[in-house]
């Protein structure tokens, strides 16, 4: 039996490094007073095809559960913040800044860079319309990207407006009803061939490719980047007027993430999406919402072509795999008394290992070493003295039983 297409087992060292990824994702959403929640696995159907029409029910993993109910595998979490939000925004104080690490599905083809199930780091802000909020969370994707060790050399931001090309379509006349597939045509022109996107775009073929190479003048964006070029974050901002991101709930400022090189999917992407929260409440409750995502799998493939941010999760892997000591038992009948010093050492947060079974002292030793233990303590014939090894230096000495927590807590101070 093998694990079903688009899945994945998560041995030991894939364990690690996919909780390498969310330590840091943690770390930066904190650092900039983001607070984590979540919400289920399993949703109504209705929900996303409220937010995303009937067509998403061919990339869900959706089935009646046992009470009769159509129920669906989460593809994403906007639809969960968006019903929470509505039903419970009273209770907190606004502006929102909320993070959510979780697993998510969709049944669809998979590709390098996309799964049938991953997980995803999402971070929103709600309740804040000012463009101060758009400028903070791009800032936090760019320093999470810079956690990681990638350089505005290895990722690129590229940012938009989808306010500047709904401002040109109704200075052109166009039905509001033609805007989300004239907006869908722009994000998918840089891969289309031009004479594709012509075709598609028909009487506005001229203006908009004209403004495609051109790159397009936004006074919004121009604001947004001087308030990144104040942190010393702009460096890794292109503005890109082509991505207008094919999701029709998006309103105001775009944005996703890629290798400079061109060779992965998005690693992130997100932007404002002030209405949905009042589409998915009935009109029951209106604020102002933006907010991104990141998924593992992306982030992974860059994380293992890029040797600095490779060698910066390995030596966090590595170190996190070690143990602090491993205590080498030479004659059973001191077993009862190194577990009972065992149990106190990880009491006090020590990693101890030992050998559950009687085994030679060599052996025990080269565990010891396997495991990267900094010290190694010997229960044998000197008891009630034992003998600690530093395993890097290869120094011993005798310490008295009755000392050996307080000699550690000098050795290996927590």
């Amino acid at each position: 039996m093998q694990a079903l297409p688009g899945f994945r087992d998560f041995l030991p060292e894939n364990c690690a490094a996919r909780n390498y990824i969310f330590a840091k994702w943690r770390e930066v959403a904190r650092s900039y007073g983001f607070i984590e929640w979540d919400g289920p696995i399993l949703e109504p159907t209705e929900l996303y095809k409220k937010k995303s029409g009937v067509e998403i029910v061919d990339q869900l993993f959706n089935f009646a559960d046992k009470g009769e109910r159509d129920v669906a595998m989460r593809p994403e979490l906007t639809p969960t913040l968006a019903r929470v939000i509505a039903a419970h925004e009273r209770e907190f104080k606004k502006p929102l800044k909320w993070f959510s690490i979780g697993r998510f599905f969709r049944h669809e083809k998979q590709q390098r860079g996309r799964l049938r199930e991953h997980f995803q780091l999402n971070c929103d802000i709600v309740g804040e319309n000012a463009l101060a909020a758009d400028i903070e969370l791009l800032a936090l994707c760019i320093d999470l990207l810079r956690a990681f060790g990638f350089t505005e050399k290895v990722a690129v931001v590229r940012i938009s407006d989808r306010e500047f090309w709904t401002d040109f379509l109704r200075e052109k006349n166009v039905p509001s009803d033609r805007w989300d597939e004239l907006l869908q045509i722009i994000d998918k022109s840089g891969r289309e061939s031009p004479e594709n996107t012509r075709a598609k775009l028909g009487e506005l073929a001229d203006p908009v490719l004209a403004i495609l190479s051109e790159g397009g003048k936004s006074e919004k964006l121009e604001r947004l980047v001087k308030g990144l070029r104040g942190r010393g974050l702009a460096d890794f901002i292109d503005i890109d007027v082509r991505i207008v991101r094919g999701l029709a709930y998006y309103t105001g400022i775009v944005f996703e993430v890629f290798d400079r090189g061109g060779k992965l999917r998005a690693i992130a992407g997100g932007g404002r999406y002030d209405n949905l929260i009042q589409q998915l409440s009935d009109g029951a409750v209106s604020m102002p919402a933006l907010g991104f995502a990141m998924g593992d799998v992306v982030l992974g493939e860059l994380i293992n072509e890029t040797a600095k941010a490779r060698e910066k999760m390995q030596q966090v892997i590595a170190a996190e795999q070690k143990i602090d000591i491993y205590i080498v038992i030479a004659k059973e009948e001191r077993r009862a008394d190194a577990l009972a010093q065992i149990q106190e050492l990880r009491d006090r947060g020590y990693r101890v290992d030992y050998a559950l079974t009687p085994e030679k002292v060599a052996k025990q030793f080269q565990t010891a070493e396997q495991l990267g233990a900094r010290l190694a303590i010997l229960f044998g014939d000197e008891w009630p003295q034992l003998k600690m090894k530093d395993m890097a230096s290869g120094e011993q000495q005798l310490i008295s039983s009755k000392d050996l927590v307080s000699r550690i807590g000098s050795e290996l101070p927590r």
